[in-house]
């Protein structure tokens, strides 16, 4: 794919300016050339195109402050470059199918996103192929001026803070300031960026087998005519497949997720609503969270976090409107299974008439272990459904044949709307603007929205955005055996006969793009007393008003809707706020309680069952195990481990992960392996829709053998460790800055923390570090609006810079650590009164 470094333009001013090492000369250049070489801008003779004041208030916040659009957008680039470089740099590469280029083939992502972590060439494919040129001219022939501008402004910002870099490198970004895949970008890579969002429920989960999807060889070559004459597979043998689904990132693995809940004036017991927003995200990598506030007078004031290379705020506040999104139960995106024409592989059948799939010959760059660069070229195919997909990857009897392929598709491939609604937010002045917007763009790829508003009483939650619009009637004449076959592993994922247009995904009368259900038919929720998410379904969205009679591809309702235990946890929390129970004074959601309510830690299994979980856990001074449930390592000789010490420990613990607390870790340990017994082993007291947060309940001990048995494993696994059955739970969970840990609390969702610190890292592979790819607490805030205007708290937990020489590299998660919540200037009052505030303008 083609794509030009940089424009003309900026080719002249690098030119002229040089960029050699720093001297009295180059200094003089760059002021002719409007550089500012980290010391403050000189004014150019002539009117800048862009320009914008970077104003950083305490642990580094940008508040980026400029005349229009353009200039924010540049502001908010040069910040989010000079904070992340590095990992912005990186991830450009990814959207433009160039990893192969320069690190090689198989070598794999290194970190983890909303794609996985894929090996180069297969993510390479991915990207040219979906973020291909005619994508991108859809995508940005449907985008206003405004974002047009942000995106114009993004780019030049991006590319000056890189010649700001050569000219006066100083100790910044070492980790790959020098590489040649750092280099300036031009417009098609923010769209490209921005494009990639939208796939993180869809397309991105199935990467690898869209990236390998090529049809059959022809039969000539005689080694693998089998394959090519192979045909479907019978009804009985689908339904004995065993189906290896790809690992999904978005709402499919521990941690990546989030909690929002909004309160009502009926429960702050003020005039003000008040919203808690913390999604539970990716600590590395592209789709890290980066804070900051954009301001144009008169046109746009939000502060937030967006991903690093987007333009806009994606959750955040302005001055009448706060918001937060929770990872959605709704599926986006289905399988079309086609009925190939005989004789060629790339034909389908439609209503009997044959239709060609689209070839689009891709070549990609990979660098050998020799270091030369060799092209490497695959024909991938497109159908009017979407791209082909190999589902061989799940299981080989699903594999393109002569006779049956198939093709996926991901409604928001066709959702180019997105960034304009965020960008209308950014912008509402009231809760039902935001609401109306909401519904007019029915654009938010794969997550639920909570949001309260200035003078509004009420806080609203919505699941409204892109959902494949297929009735009861076409789910049951045209799923095909595949799909039934699939359909345990992929619950109410489309998987359609292709062949026939009756099974064409459905329009409403107010459907805003084809095949998507019309916002009318979506959940949305008004409550003046709170509602809430924690990526269960909508129906849970206030236990108290469970919302029923929804399309059942938005998720499970009612009976089929077993909340998760943070689920639990956290309307525990909101209604114990309610109800006066929570430990804290009165029964309002102040801003004071609630920062204290959601750091808490609290552990609802532990509450729940350790109470009548120690006496058949800790019946004898050891346990004979002879596996662990968790990793299935079978221990032969069975091995006796001694309970002693952990049972004294559990005994005394909190039922709390704070750094300080004692124990957490053993019970995380048994916790997990203890989870995976079937509910009915595991509970008396089975689950109840009618009593969903209190259910299921009432520890099964009346054959203890499997929980004594996991209870073990996790003991063992504690002694190989390292680390002590009382260590705190801060020297076992941690984050590293520059060498130095860095304590913190909460854990996985599994265990029932609503604090969520998780990492993927064993206990005894160095302890639950959060430096690998963890996923946890990323950007908190807590926003009321008072009279007097805006009082936000936030965290962003993992620090605003990627540089380990930056000074915002591990400052907030200091205070995170301490739970030392940050009260984020937001009136030009309190920017020009912050103590740490540093300005700088930039221009050119």
């Amino acid at each position: 794919m083609h794509r030009s470094r940089a424009s003309g333009a900026d080719r002249k001013i690098a030119r002229t300016c040089g960029w050699k090492p720093l001297s009295l000369l180059v200094l003089a250049a760059l002021s002719a050339c409007g550089g500012d070489n980290g010391i403050g801008t000189a004014e150019t003779s002539t009117q800048p195109v862009y320009k914008a004041e970077i104003r950083r208030t305490s642990l580094g916040v940008p508040h980026i402050k400029a005349d229009d659009l353009k200039g924010a957008g540049y502001g908010f680039a040069y910040a989010q470059a000079e904070d992340n470089l590095c990992t912005m740099a990186d991830s450009f590469l990814t959207y433009r199918g160039e990893r192969s280029k320069y690190f090689g083939a198989d070598a794999l992502l290194v970190a983890r996103s909303t794609i996985g972590q894929p090996r180069n060439i297969d993510s390479d494919f991915f990207h040219r192929h979906l973020l291909s040129a005619d994508a991108l001219s859809k995508l940005i022939a449907a985008q206003p001026a405004d974002i047009r501008d942000m995106v114009a402004g993004f780019t030049a910002g991006y590319n000056r803070y890189l010649r700001d870099l050569k000219a006066n490198a100083g100790n910044a970004h070492v980790a790959c300031r020098s590489e040649p895949w750092v280099t300036e970008i031009t417009p098609d890579d923010i769209y490209r960026r921005m494009y990639a969002a939208n796939f993180g429920a869809g397309y991105s989960n199935f990467l690898a087998n869209i990236a390998n999807a090529t049809p059959p060889v022809a039969p000539a070559a005689t080694a693998t005519t089998a394959s090519v004459r192979r045909s479907k597979p019978s009804a009985t043998q689908l339904a004995a497949l065993r189906i290896q689904l790809p690992e999904l990132q978005i709402g499919g693995k521990e941690g990546i997720g989030s909690n929002a809940i909004g309160y009502g004036t009926a429960a702050t017991g003020s005039n003000s609503p008040l919203l808690f927003g913390n999604p539970h995200w990716y600590w590395r990598g592209p789709d890290r969270f980066y804070q900051a506030q954009l301001t144009v007078p008169g046109q746009l004031n939000v502060s937030g976090a967006t991903f690093l290379g987007i333009p806009v705020v994606l959750i955040g506040h302005n001055d009448n409107v706060a918001w937060s999104h929770t990872v959605s139960t709704a599926r986006r995106f289905g399988f079309f299974q086609l009925t190939l024409a005989s004789g060629d592989p790339t034909t389908y059948l439609r209503d009997g008439k044959p239709v060609k799939m689209t070839a689009v010959p891709i070549t990609v760059d990979v660098k050998q272990a020799s270091g030369q660069v060799t092209p490497v070229s695959r024909t991938l195919y497109r159908t009017e459904f979407g791209p082909m997909v190999n589902l061989a990857l799940l299981n080989p009897a699903l594999g393109w044949t002569a006779t049956t392929a198939y093709a996926m598709r991901d409604l928001n491939e066709e959702n180019y709307r997105l960034f304009r609604n965020w960008l209308r937010w950014n912008k509402a002045k009231s809760l039902d603007e935001f609401i109306a917007i909401q519904r007019e763009e029915t654009a938010i790829p794969w997550v639920n929205t909570i949001a309260v508003g200035r003078g509004n009483s009420k806080a609203w939650y919505a699941d409204i955005g892109p959902v494949p619009n297929v009735s009861a009637a076409q789910v049951a004449s045209c799923t095909t055996p595949a799909g039934q076959a699939l359909a345990a592993a992929l619950p109410r994922v489309p998987f359609f006969d292709g062949s026939r247009s009756a099974c064409d995904w459905q329009n409403d009368a107010d459907s805003v793009q084809k095949g998507a259900i019309g916002p009318s038919r979506l959940p949305g929720l008004l409550r003046d007393d709170y509602v809430a998410n924690m990526n269960d379904s909508y129906w849970s969205s206030n236990p108290k008003a469970p919302m029923n009679g929804y399309p059942s591809i938005l998720g499970a309702a009612g009976a089929e809707a077993p909340l998760s235990m943070r689920t639990r946890l956290g309307h525990l929390i909101a209604q114990g706020r309610l109800d006066g129970t929570d430990g804290y004074s009165g029964n309002k959601a102040t801003v004071d309680t609630v920062k204290q309510m959601v750091l808490d830690s609290r552990v609802l299994t532990a509450e729940l069952f350790k109470t009548r979980a120690l006496p058949v856990l800790c019946a004898g001074p050891s346990i004979t195990v002879s596996s662990d449930p968790l990793t299935r390592e079978v221990f032969s000789p069975a091995r006796t481990v001694d309970v002693t010490q952990a049972c004294s420990v559990l005994q005394a613990w909190e039922n709390k992960g704070n750094v300080a607390s004692r124990g957490a870790h053993v019970w995380d340990e048994f916790w997990t392996r203890a989870s995976l017994l079937p509910s009915a082993q595991l509970y008396n007291v089975p689950y109840n829709a009618a009593d969903s947060i209190n259910t299921p309940r009432d520890l099964k001990t009346d054959a203890p053998a499997a929980l004594q048995q996991a209870f073990g494993a996790a003991v063992l696994r504690v002694q190989q460790s390292g680390f002590a059955e009382n260590a705190p739970r801060g020297d076992t969970l941690f984050a590293t800055r520059s060498g130095v840990k860095i304590p913190l609390f909460g854990g996985c969702g599994t265990s029932g923390y609503f604090t969520i610190a998780c990492s993927e890292n064993r206990l005894d592979k160095g302890g639950y570090t959060m430096d690998l790819n963890p996923n946890g607490n990323s950007y908190m805030q807590i926003v009321s609006f008072p009279d007097s205007g805006v009082e936000a708290h936030t965290f962003l937990t993992f620090s605003l810079s990627d540089d380990p020489a930056s000074p915002y590299h591990a400052d907030y998660t200091r205070e995170y650590s301490a739970k030392r919540w940050v009260r984020m200037p937001f009136s030009e009052v309190e920017i020009s009164a912050n103590p740490d505030l540093k300005t700088r303008a930039i221009s050119q």
